[in-house]
């Protein structure tokens, strides 16, 4: 039996591989940049700045609603065939306004490719809106506002992704709010490529149930018991985490320092193509780096389970196939 794999941390687009993509490009009639493969098909990216305008360049392939449809279907049945049982993935409505697909149209794409894996393979998911932090502070305040005005049943959470280092998690507080008040859970990316201090200011201003990849929590012990009294869950992503250079191996990554230390860890694949992963090799290196037991490992994946933006049937449910 495989272990049944949870994923809290995974971009739709980023998911997207280099062949989905070029056909995605060849059906819209869309000349893709000519530097964003290597020699191998693969995607090129040096530095993690590079890798946002990469990532930005490969949605120009994703033009029309069925696009999404295709996106969300391939992520769901793809990953289910490695074990995931339930997978949330952060959506942004703003790569899909740039190539003028308005946001319902993107979530009844979204709903159909992903209902039609769930109906293949018995996968199970939600989706999480998502704004990017380096459009701006006005960009994220219309992204929330779109929960309230299409609110749907699939989209459960709500965050921010993109470029950390931009401005600060205080000056978003106003689309984190308006977010809450449409009933989303909240999560915040933070503490992977800045410091301790960014989890600290994303946790004072925004208050997430999750941040996502937090590992440079392990550089202030204070910050570390906070979020362990706080019950704050960590989507850590190591194999991120090692592609864009904060750490070199997984035996490196602070996983289970963080998970000794009291904190609520789970396993995200992040942008698997982009990284060379999937979340069933985030879950087998995470084990073979820490040589965990598979009660361990079960373990992790009852974490996430409870700290999904899902009902309380469904995670039932995803328990019990624990």
């Amino acid at each position: 039996m495989k272990l049944p794999l949870i994923d809290l941390h995974c971009h739709l687009e980023g998911a997207a591989s280099p062949t989905l993509i070029r056909a995605l490009a060849a059906r819209n009639g869309v000349q893709l940049p000519a530097d964003l493969f290597n020699a191998d098909g693969s995607y090129l990216w040096k530095d993690f700045s590079h890798f946002l305008e990469s990532y930005d360049a490969a949605c120009q392939a994703i033009r029309k609603p069925e696009d999404f449809f295709d996106l969300a279907y391939t992520h769901f049945s793809d990953a289910a065939r490695l074990g995931m049982i339930y997978g949330e993935v952060f959506i942004s409505a703003d790569h899909a306004a740039a190539s003028g697909i308005a946001y319902p149209e993107m979530l009844t794409a979204l709903e159909g490719g992903f209902s039609k894996a769930r109906a293949q393979t018995g996968v199970e998911g939600r989706f999480v809106l998502t704004a990017i932090r380096h459009y701006g502070v006005e960009k994220a305040e219309q992204t929330a506002a779109l929960a309230h005005e299409f609110p749907h049943p699939l989209v459960t959470g709500f965050g921010i992704a993109g470029d950390e280092a931009f401005g600060q998690p205080a000056d978003f507080a106003r689309a984190f709010d308006v977010a809450r008040n449409a009933g989303l859970g909240i999560t915040v990316h933070a503490g992977e490529v800045c410091g301790p201090q960014s989890i600290a200011a994303a946790l004072d201003a925004l208050k997430p149930a999750r941040i996502g990849h937090g590992v440079a929590a392990i550089g202030d012990a204070s910050l570390v018991a906070r979020l362990a009294d706080e019950g704050v869950v960590l989507e850590i992503c190591p194999g991120s985490n090692i592609a864009v250079g904060v750490y070199g191996a997984y035996g490196q990554s602070p996983f289970l320092r963080l998970r000794d230390a009291g904190v609520k860890v789970s396993l995200g694949a992040d942008d698997p193509p982009y990284f060379h992963t999937d979340i069933a090799n985030e879950y087998a290196q995470v084990q073979q780096a820490f040589d965990l037991s598979a009660p361990d490992m079960l373990a992790i994946s009852k974490t996430a389970i409870e700290a999904a933006f899902c009902d309380d049937a469904t995670k039932a449910k995803l328990l019990e196939k624990l």
